[in-house]
């Protein structure tokens, strides 16, 4: 494993550009211990580095989903709080690394696997690894920009400036892509072996994970096409999602060549600016919710948020994560067990055939985001006592829950609050914004290299502003 993680980093070095020229005389400069064409295994590793660290990156100068939801504060740099996105320019940071240095990593992997010596069987597999990841990482990119470019990315040799998709129309395609292929994988071979930093060549659990990024899918288009949502769904969970923390979709981090996002922004930049909002604090402290023991520090015996958008200073004065957050080797755990069960909650509210009742699954979800952060069985019966499920306003009772258990999860946990409008999120007194934000904003970059495509994109949903809501979230 340590000597695949060394070679991501020239991975990262040599596949960046996504455009390569090689000179007729470059095989007479060969190196065979540091090939110019490398392994496919080698690319999927860097692939999935770059794609799990910086949708799990609460760096100021990326994704920002833990201020999208509200559940950090700020200290001395209370900016990003108040929604200021062009600044450090977080949507062309965030576009780069999952186009460049993910899905070009992963697109540059399938060519090269071709022409590696493999038995079909297991070259299936890998390529179904590679794909399956592929189409993870464009759900991330669509759920964060909405229309992005798609069917004509990644052809330097034909386009240049490739157009941007219709987002629901990217949607179908996955869904499509993801049948095609889960009917491909030959579950009894292997596929890539230590270059799989998340599930070590098992198939079965990137099958159960293929199934929960179309569970995801399905869900967030129930309110827009019901019956494509039903269909996508019911599929999903009878195809055999996520059934345990075992099959979550987790980054290990080794805390030596790579470490935790949260562990680089909090611990080893020696930051003091990152705080739990109050929200999130009042919200948990009202429900008795015994997360908050494993999650948060108190301050004079209380647990204490910063307000959000506001400068919450000095540091001292408020409650800090934990040292459970804080580890260089905590996992990004993208795709949670608990993420999965609240899918399914919410499928048996909606009236989907979820393998069970709406109210058994809520209790299976919040019990599984429980034991996830190590509460004890008894006080798990206790809170499902004190919050039961409410039938008659479901999308609070699956909302406020799923937004806590996504604690520390971005974008799992600003796709649910999208979706169910629950807890109910105010735009602050000092925002640079006429709302809170539904999606990131197109990069800054691609109205200096593909104008005409990103600005007939920003006219199309009516002009590229974060306050605009993505094509599925229409309530």
């Amino acid at each position: 494993m340590k000597n695949i993680l060394k070679t991501v980093l020239t991975g990262i070095l040599i596949s960046a550009s996504l455009i390569s020229c090689q000179s007729d005389m470059t095989s007479l400069n060969e190196d065979p211990k540091h090939p110019s064409v490398l392994p496919s295994e080698n690319l999927l590793a860097t692939a999935l580095f770059q794609s799990s660290y910086y949708m799990d990156n609460p760096s100021v100068n990326f994704n920002n989903y833990r201020f999208f939801t509200q559940q950090w504060a700020e200290g001395q740099y209370p900016q990003e709080t108040q929604y200021d996105l062009v600044t450090r320019n977080q949507p062309r940071n965030h576009f780069n690394r999952m186009y460049v240095y993910s899905l070009n990593n992963l697109r540059q992997a399938k060519e090269n696997l071709k022409n590696e010596v493999e038995t079909e069987d297991v070259r299936t597999n890998k390529m179904a690894t590679l794909e399956i990841e592929e189409i993870f990482i464009w759900e991330n990119l669509v759920d964060t920009f909405g229309d992005v470019p798609y069917s004509e990315a990644f052809k330097p040799n034909e386009i240049l400036t490739p157009k941007y998709d219709d987002a629901k129309t990217i949607y179908v395609d996955l869904i499509k892509r993801i049948d095609a292929v889960i009917a491909a994988v030959k579950p009894s071979a292997k596929g890539y072996g230590s270059g799989d930093l998340v599930y070590a060549g098992s198939m079965p659990k990137w099958v159960k994970f293929a199934n929960s990024i179309k569970l995801r899918l399905g869900i967030n288009l129930a309110d827009v096409d019901p019956t494509l949502a039903k269909a996508t769904v019911e599929s999903a969970i009878a195809g055999g999602v996520i059934a345990s923390e075992d099959d979550a979709y987790k980054f290990k981090y080794d805390g030596n060549t790579f470490s935790n996002p949260v562990f680089d922004n909090l611990v080893a930049s020696n930051r003091d600016d990152f705080v739990p909002s109050e929200i999130v604090i009042n919200t948990m402290n009202s429900l008795s919710d015994p997360r908050m023991e494993k999650w948060f520090t108190k301050v004079g015996g209380i647990y204490k948020g910063g307000v959000f958008g506001e400068l919450n200073d000095p540091y001292s004065d408020f409650s800090h994560l934990n040292d459970y957050f804080r580890s260089s080797t905590t996992a990004s755990n993208l795709l949670s067990y608990a993420e999965v069960n609240f899918l399914k909650a919410e499928a048996a509210a909606r009236g989907y055939s979820a393998g069970g009742t709406a109210v058994d699954l809520y209790a299976t979800a919040v019990t599984s985001s429980m034991k996830e952060n190590g509460v004890a069985d008894v006080t798990i019966a206790t809170y499902l006592v004190a919050n039961p499920y409410n039938a008659v306003n479901w999308k609070q009772s699956i909302g406020v829950q799923a937004w806590i258990a996504m604690f520390n999860k971005g974008l799992a946990c600003w796709n649910f609050t999208r979706r169910l409008d629950n807890p109910t999120l105010v735009n602050p007194p000092k925002s640079n914004l006429s709302s809170v934000p539904y999606r990131m904003p197109y990069s800054d970059q691609e109205y200096v290299l593909n104008g005409a495509n990103v600005n007939a994109a920003a006219s199309k949903i009516g002009g590229d502003k974060a306050t605009t809501k993505l094509f599925w979230d229409k309530f």
